[in-house]
């Protein structure tokens, strides 16, 4: 599997950490910034990046999943849901990044590195790979909707106001 990471500043020591972790487990980590240390670095790019990463590989059918950090994990996590089929979810617990995959069948988890201790986050990490995606009906049915909306800006059968 391929794990596409992306952080800001305030992520990037512990992005690295992760990403050796990640290693370690023996998955491909495709690493898109930043490289260095920049206090005044814009997450959006990264974070856009690594999920444009996950959709180009779902699209090709290559097995992926993305990771990005920052100080909070909000604004990465928006960042990375802009992205067409990303389905990006803040992770604080180990139940959350369970359901992410359970639930939302989420691609890409969120993960405020000025919140958690590498230890947690490497605990979150795991278990978002690993719980697989079930495939309950309801769940099946609600990501459907999601991407009907982001597709089409409409849901069928469904009240949806306009902007």
């Amino acid at each position: 599997m391929r794990i596409h990471v992306a952080t800001d500043h305030a992520g990037l020591e512990f992005s690295q950490q992760l990403q050796q972790h990640l290693r370690d487990r023996g998955f491909e980590v495709i690493d898109h910034g930043p490289a260095e240390y920049d206090a005044l670095d814009d997450y959006p790019s990264f974070c856009i990046n690594a999920a444009l990463g996950v959709a180009r590989d779902e699209r090709d059918g290559v097995e992926a999943l993305g990771v990005v950090f920052g100080g909070s994990g909000n604004g990465e996590q928006m960042a990375a849901n802009k992205v067409k089929g990303i389905r990006a979810a803040l992770v604080w617990n180990e139940s959350t990044a369970t359901l992410a995959r359970e639930h939302n069948n989420a691609n890409v988890i969120s993960i405020g590195a000025r919140q958690h201790e590498v230890a947690d986050a490497v605990k979150f990490i795991d278990l978002f790979i690993d719980t697989p995606f079930p495939g309950d009906e309801r769940h099946v049915r609600r990501i459907a909707q999601l991407g009907e909306f982001e597709q089409t800006g409409a849901i069928a059968g469904k009240q949806v106001d306009a902007l």
